[in-house]
């Protein structure tokens, strides 16, 4: 019986130089037994997932700008202040009652007694006299001068005080009796009070600017509040 060669066996080797390596789904496709079912489509490996990044870091500060270049811009002097308007200074009535030096204090006392009896509180009303001091602040300073400056301070009864007073006081209404001294130190009386009234002012006799125009006047005219 004739003995036949044995055939060599074929080993898989590596491709050569210049072919392809197979794939592993290939590899497993040729070492799959053949069925007559549809070709199994190769399997492929899932990706890993991402990495899920962490939280927003905070904005970078913006770069300092650069400063501008040029001249510094002028600001302009401010104007001079709008001038604020004076107030208004109160204006004060002046009422004349015409009396010679030795009538004035009775003229000056009727008039006292009407803006009394038409309704002005006794501490509103401030007498000064010109020549001899008044009767009633005579027997006022009879009780000691510091009683009788605590009356001026308290402003609850009518005043008598010289034209010459040095002490503030500014009250409603002044009379000013001109019983006595020179013209000049009646005009001088006669402004300082103007300046402490701060309503009306009446002057018994001649007194101030307009004491010719008061000779006409008649004795004892009566005098409203």
């Amino acid at each position: 019986m004739p003995v036949f060669p044995e055939e060599p066996e074929i080993h898989e080797s590596l491709p050569g130089p210049g072919v392809p390596f197979p794939r592993e789904s290939d590899a497993q496709a040729l070492h799959a037994p053949a069925t007559g079912g549809a070709p199994t489509a190769p399997t492929t490996t899932a990706a890993a997932p991402l990495p899920v990044p962490g939280p927003r870091s905070a904005p970078r500060p913006a770069p300092p700008r650069a400063d501008r270049s040029g001249p510094p811009r002028l600001i302009p002097k401010p104007g001079p202040a709008p001038r604020r308007p004076a107030p208004a200074v109160p204006q004060v009535e002046v009422r004349r009652i015409a009396a010679v030096p030795a009538e004035a204090l009775e003229r000056a006392d009727g008039t006292v007694d009407q803006l009394l009896d038409s309704g002005r509180n006794p501490g509103e009303i401030l007498v000064l006299t010109v020549g001899e001091a008044h009767p009633w602040q005579q027997h006022e300073l009879s009780f000691g001068e510091q009683r009788y400056w605590a009356q001026l301070t308290e402003g609850g009864d009518v005043f008598y005080a010289d034209a010459a007073l040095t002490r503030p006081a500014r009250r409603e209404v002044v009379v000013l009796v001109v019983n006595g001294g020179s013209p000049a130190r009646a005009a001088e009386a006669y402004t300082e009070a103007l300046g402490r009234a701060t309503a009306l002012l009446v002057v018994c006799g001649e007194a101030g600017p307009a004491a010719a125009s008061s000779a006409g006047a008649a004795p004892g005219r009566p005098v409203k509040a």
